[in-house]
């Protein structure tokens, strides 16, 4: 029988928090953990600062079964989430001979700068993840998966790693955009929360094209939010409320 599997994912950098970048990697990995079975439990973003990635690393990886962490494994000064994490472990950052190789063949000797050099570097026991898209990698060290911050490079490295993982239970997904204010759905909500326990039911609500609410029902058991399904359709019947859907069950 599948067990759960957790994972957390610390966010690294000052453009994230300024605005200036709008993060694209926190839905493409909860959905794309989700699919290999493991369930994104939680998210922080860190600026670019040793003290703030270390506490946030030690805080997640220790309550989950995966941490990843995403930015800041560059060349430029302010990258420093491969020192910060060795710092994270009590372990030094060092020179790994492989990724030394990789990216002086990647760039050539001539044009393999030390700016370029802090790329090979790894907290002292990582291994490689590889990086198909730019060569420079990234890294794993226990249970910690260091990416890069660019969409891009993310989601190829990602599929680097799906054999290492361990897969858990899947969570089940089906939706319905209801046409009512939610003030006249809450309670009827509340009600079939109650009596379907075992699968969680969020309302969210939507004021273009009209008022109503997209409700979404999750659980791990395909059956359970099947049925959740039937008796949310079954109110809006007994009510009169339009609606649109549902989605497929994925």
């Amino acid at each position: 029988m599948a067990v759960d599997v957790s994972a957390g994912l610390v966010v690294i950098g000052d453009e994230i928090l300024s605005g200036r970048t709008q993060d694209k990697n926190i839905s493409y990995l909860a959905t794309w953990l989700n699919e290999a079975g493991i369930q994104l439990k939680e998210v922080r973003v860190v600026p670019d600062v040793e003290g703030e990635i270390v506490a946030a690393v030690n805080a997640l990886r220790t309550r989950y079964d995966y941490l990843f962490t995403t930015g800041g494994i560059g060349p430029t000064h302010d990258d420093i989430t491969v020192d910060s994490i060795a710092a994270a472990f009590g372990v030094p950052a060092v020179m790994h001979e492989e990724a030394f190789a990789r990216l002086e063949a990647y760039y050539g000797a001539e044009n393999f700068t030390p700016a370029r050099q802090r790329m090979a570097r790894v907290p002292k026991g990582g291994q490689l993840v590889d990086n198909p898209v730019s060569i420079a990698p990234g890294i794993n060290i226990d249970n910690v998966f260091i990416l890069a911050g660019v969409p891009k490079i993310m989601q190829a490295m990602l599929e680097d790693l799906r054999p290492l993982l361990r897969s858990g239970r899947k969570v089940w997904t089906q939706s319905l955009t209801i046409h009512a204010p939610e003030s006249k759905l809450a309670d009827g909500l509340g009600e079939l929360q109650r009596k379907h326990a075992g699968v969680s039911i969020g309302s969210y609500p939507f004021y273009h094209a009209g008022v109503g609410a997209q409700v979404v029902i999750r659980s791990p058991d395909e059956g359970a939010v099947a049925d959740a399904m039937a008796d949310l359709q079954a109110f809006c019947r007994e009510n009169a409320f339009s609606s649109d859907g549902p989605s497929e069950i994925d």
